[in-house]
This record gives C-alpha cells, sequence and structure tokens, in this order.
C-alpha cells in the first residue's frame, strides 16, 4: 500500500521539479535578472543622469537673458535719468553759453561726441557695478594699497567739493534770478544747502520716490530750456552743420577742451557703479546680470540723449543769439538770463524767469546727486559705518562751507566769479584720471569681473579714450597754470605737485592688467578708521 502511494507521488514530484528546473534556466538564459546591487547602481546612475540634466538647463536658463519686457524696462528705469543729471549741472551749462556765444555753432559736433565718450565712461561703471554687487570706491579700497586708496579718495572728494560749489553757487544764482535780486548770493547757497535734508527724507519713503522727484527736475529743466529755444529759434541748418562737420580754431579750443572736461565729472563715475544696486540683482545668475546690464544700458542711453538733446538747446541759443558780438566775451552763468532778456523778452512769460526755472532745477538736482554721491565715496573708499544724516552732514559741509565764503566775497564780483568757476574746472579735470584709469583697471580684470571682463577691442577703444581725455586736461592745466603764476619759487613748487601728480598716474597705470591682487595685504590699514 505505501509503495502504491510512494508510486503515485513520484510523477508529480518528478514533474514539479523538472518544471522548477526549466523556471531558472529561463531565468538565466532569457530574462538575465541583475541581482540588488546592480538595480542600486542602475537606479542611482538613473537618478544622476537626470540631475545633470536638470543642472545644465538651469545652467542654460541662467546663462541666457529673459525675453525683453517693457514692463521690466520701466522696473530699471531710474539710476540712469539720475545719473544724466550729471551731464546737466550749472558748470555744464556754464560751458555750454560759452561754447555757443563764442564758437557759436562750431563745436556741436564736440558736445556730441564727448556725450558719447561720457557715456561710455558710465556703462562701464554700471558693467562694474551689476556684475560685481560693489560699486567702485568700495572695490578700490579692496584692491589698492592703504596709501593709494586715501589719495584716490582725497582726489574724489576734492573734485566733489568743486562740483558742488559750483551746483550751489547755480543754484543760489537761480533764486536770486527767481526773487528779483532780493535774496542775496549767501541766502541763496544757505537754502540750497538743506537740500541734504530734503534728500534724506525723500530717501526714507524708497529710491523710487526719489527718482521721481529727479524725473519732475529733469522735465522742469527741458520745458524750461525748450521754451527758450522756441523763443530765441536757432537755425536748423547751422545746427546740422555744427554736427556733421568738425571744425576747430585756435579761438575756440579753449571752449572745445572745455565741454569735453564738462561732460566726465569724475564723481559721478563713483556713483553711477552704486546706483544701479539700488535693484535687486543676484551677480552669481549670469543671465540675471546680462539682463540687467541690457536694461540699464538702455535707460543710460535714453538718458544720456535726453541731456546731449538739453545741452545742445542751450548752446544754439546762445549760439543764435550772441555769437559774434560785444557780449560775448562777457556772458557767463550770472548774467545770462539778464542778456536773454533783454535781448528776446518773452511774449507770454519772461524769459530771465523761464531760465531761471530751469537753471534752478539744474542745481537743486546737481547738489542731490552730489551728495548722494559724498555718501558712497566716502562710505566706499574709508569704510565708515556711520548714520546717513550724519554722513550726508559731513559731506554737505565740505562744500557748503567753502561755498558761503565764495559767495560772500564774489558777491558783487561777476568776473571773480567767471574766475572762480576756470578754477574749479581746471580742479575738476585734474581728478577725472583718477576715476576713470581706476575704473578701466578693474573691469578689465578677470579675475573681478569673470565672464563680464571686457573684451580687447573695447578695452584699446576705452583706454584711448582715457588717453585724450587725460591729454585733453593736461594741455588745460598747462595753460592755465602758466597763465596764473610767474617766478622761481612758484614755478619750483608747481613743479614738485607735478612731479607727484605724474608719478600716481603711471603707478595706476602700471597697476593695468595685473591679474593678481598685489595689494590686498595692505588693506588692512582701514581697520582704525572703522566706527
Amino acid at each position: 500500500m505505501r509503495d502504491e502511494m510512494m508510486s503515485s507521488r513520484s510523477p508529480d514530484r518528478e514533474t514539479t521539479l523538472h518544471h522548477y528546473e526549466e523556471d531558472n534556466l529561463e531565468r538565466e538564459s532569457l530574462f538575465l535578472l541583475p541581482s540588488d546591487d546592480d538595480e542600486a547602481e542602475a537606479e542611482a546612475a538613473e537618478e544622476e543622469e537626470k540631475i545633470r540634466a536638470m543642472e545644465m538647463e538651469v545652467a542654460a536658463d541662467d546663462d541666457a537673458p529673459p525675453p525683453f519686457s517693457w514692463r521690466k524696462l520701466w522696473e530699471f528705469m531710474g539710476p540712469g535719468f539720475l545719473m544724466s543729471v550729471a551731464f546737466l549741472d550749472p558748470g555744464n551749462l556754464e560751458g555750454d553759453i560759452q561754447a555757443g556765444a563764442i564758437a557759436g555753432y562750431s563745436l556741436l559736433w564736440v558736445l556730441m561726441w564727448s556725450t558719447a565718450m561720457g557715456l561710455l565712461i558710465q556703462l562701464l561703471s554700471l558693467r562694474l557695478g551689476v556684475a560685481t554687487g560693489r560699486h567702485l570706491a568700495e572695490i578700490c579700497r579692496e584692491e589698492y594699497p592703504y596709501w593709494a586708496t586715501l589719495l584716490l579718495w582725497f582726489m574724489a572728494e576734492l573734485a566733489l567739493i568743486g562740483a558742488d560749489i559750483q551746483e550751489v553757487i547755480g543754484s543760489a544764482i537761480a533764486i536770486k534770478i527767481l526773487s528779483d535780486d532780493f535774496i542775496p548770493l549767501w541766502v541763496g547757497v544757505l537754502i540750497t544747502a538743506f537740500d541734504c535734508f530734503i534728500f534724506l527724507f525723500l530717501e526714507n519713503y524708497g529710491v523710487r520716490k526719489l527718482e521721481a522727484i529727479f524725473a519732475v527736475l529733469i522735465t522742469t529743466m527741458a520745458l524750461s530750456f525748450a521754451w527758450v529755444f522756441v523763443e530765441t529759434r536757432p537755425s536748423g541748418d547751422q545746427l546740422m552743420l555744427g554736427m556733421l562737420v568738425p571744425r576747430l580754431s585756435s579761438q575756440t579750443i579753449q571752449q572745445a577742451v572745455g565741454i569735453v572736461g564738462c561732460v566726465i565729472t569724475p564723481h559721478n563715475v563713483f556713483l553711477y557703479s552704486a546706483l544701479v544696486q539700488s535693484r535687486q540683482i543676484d551677480p552669481k545668475r549670469e543671465g540675471k546680470v546680462r539682463e540687467a546690464l541690457n536694461y540699464y544700458t538702455i535707460e543710460s542711453s535714453v538718458a544720456v540723449l535726453v541731456s546731449f538733446l538739453l545741452n545742445l538747446a542751450v548752446t544754439t541759443i546762445f549760439a543764435k543769439g550772441f555769437y559774434g558780438t560785444y557780449e560775448a566775451e562777457s556772458i557767463g552763468l550770472v548774467n545770462a538770463g539778464q542778456f536773454l532778456q533783454e535781448k528776446y523778452g518773452g511774449e507770454l512769460f519772461p524769459v530771465l524767469y523761464i531760465w531761471g526755472v530751469g537753471l534752478l532745477a539744474a542745481g537743486q538736482s546737481s547738489t542731490m546727486t552730489g551728495t548722494y554721491a559724498g555718501q558712497f565715496i566716502m562710505g566706499g573708499f574709508l569704510n565708515l559705518r556711520m548714520k546717513k544724516w550724519l554722513r550726508s552732514l559731513i559731506t554737505r559741509s565740505c562744500a557748503i562751507v567753502p561755498t558761503i565764503i565764495v559767495a560772500v566775497v564774489f558777491n558783487r564780483s561777476q568776473s571773480s566769479l567767471d574766475s572762480l568757476n576756470e578754477w574749479l574746472n581746471v580742479v575738476q579735470g585734474m581728478q577725472i584720471p583718477f576715476a576713470i584709469i581706476p575704473l578701466l583697471t578693474l573691469v578689465s580684470n578677470e579675475r573681478i569681473m569673470g565672464v563680464f571682463k571686457i573684451g580687447t577691442t573695447v578695452e584699446r577703444m576705452v583706454w584711448g579714450i582715457a588717453a585724450f581725455v587725460i591729454v585733453v586736461n593736461g594741455y588745460v592745466m598747462l595753460t592755465f597754470f602758466l597763465s596764473q603764476f610767474d617766478g622761481l619759487l612758484v614755478g619750483l613748487a608747481m613743479g614738485f605737485v607735478a612731479a607727484g601728480y605724474v608719478a600716481f598716474l603711471v603707478y595706476l597705470i602700471a597697476c593695468h592688467g595685473s591679474h593678481s591682487s598685489p595689494w590686498s595685504s595692505n588693506t588692512n590699514g582701514f581697520s582704525h578708521l572703522e566706527s
């Protein structure tokens, strides 16, 4: 019985074993299933490939800027127009007046090309600020030794004080015009001095509110000068000829040099690299940086075009009214409005007051930007940590105190004011290389700029422009000092000053092209200045 049962189960058992062996063979020969370790490795490799693909996609998105958007352009509008005030300060208007009255329409081409050079310098300044996330004064403090940084700060402050005196005097002249000479020059200086507190008040409400105020001031200037332009009706043919055909004579070379010197203002080179940081931009994301550079370039170009048209209007107004006349040699910022009033009067409103409104807008806007620039220059070079109102008070006092002295001393002497203006133009021209050369050195440095370093062609072009500006200002300084000073002792003193000036220039130029930072160990000298 037991044998029969075993014999009946044997076929089933053999069949089961047979099927099990066939199943194993099928798994091994047909499916070749991997082990658990192989499965884990394959899944990890697949996940790694997906991550790598996502990273490449994100990197591609970061490298390429987003498509153009008018709304995004509007968000970036503001800093360029605030910067363009540098092309419209009272010092520039004085240069426009004298160029038009003495040279007529013949120097409009100088105005056009010098404005283009100024725009290029400003574009490099914004490139440095956007690509690094720091402004020019900060990077100079980090890259140059302690003694060189102090000298650069001193030069920038000297240029700022010189420009501020011109701007405050221009505002005071406008206030005197609009008050029918009731408010004296020194009181107008005090009134203008309070704009720093207005500036601080507006800044507390956000940078967009401040930019809106500057837009109002620039619009006021545009309407005022356009009104006077229509009243005087300059020649359109002569205007186009003056822009397209270069003409220069020995009698007009001084005015041509003055135009070039007025357009590039040293403190605004420092200012614009800081203004562009008012928008949140991640310097580590290449696409975002390129997007910001594109929008800022458009905005800056439009702003500088507006400032060029206003300077063009002022130059042609005085070219039409006073070129070749007896008054041409004596006309200046102080009496320009009175000369316009005597010649054109005005049908609806007196031209004198229209001119005064435009001059006041130019003076007020430029003094406010001077206050702004002073904060960044002092804070960046010296790394001072203090409250805004205190820093603003210090920077304003540096310009207001000497301006009040000037206003009291020169209040009744127009020729003295014109002479002072020449001195201030020379002082600012002397400082231009100490803003341009560090800027060009830094934007050419791949260690600092990374992929946003300027190309070789652009580098050669901007260094050529810098050399031209330095030569032009050197000519102005040489002729001016030779005409003002004589005597052996004075000549020796000026020779020592000139030697030191040239030696520092040579040092700054020699630093160009250095891709390492041989100066970084010297930056600790500022630790005792921090408060």
